[in-house]
């Protein structure tokens, strides 16, 4: 992963709120982190502990930053094989007989 520029960073602290008792709701361990040039927002406050949130913000922003700035593979268009492409014509025609063959009325049941 790239390093983050801290100076690009601002980091505001949160109360966090759910699950976790008189710690997590008193307490200001949530961490949210902004990267100011791009504006991409980062939030943790699963942690009890204010510095192992920031550690994880900090992480998860520097994963969303690769991600932004790599490139995606491009899928090369490929063609189905001839013969593929001829069995599944051939299978098509088939089952169009079958079908016609059951609409057709026979003299014997009439």
């Amino acid at each position: 992963m790239s390093k983050l520029n801290l100076s690009e960073v601002l980091i505001s602290h949160l109360k966090g709120s759910g699950p976790g008792g008189q710690n997590r709701n008193k307490r200001m361990t949530g961490v949210r982190v902004k990267h100011l040039p791009t504006g991409l927002v980062v939030l943790a406050t699963e942690r009890r502990s204010q510095k192992q949130n920031l550690e994880a913000a900090l992480s998860r922003l520097e994963g969303k930053l690769e991600r932004l700035h790599t490139r995606p593979i491009p899928r090369k268009n490929t063609a189905p094989p001839k013969r593929s492409v001829k069995e599944r014509l051939l299978d098509k025609k088939a089952h169009g007989i079958k079908k016609k063959l059951r609409s057709k009325k026979s003299n014997e049941w009439d």
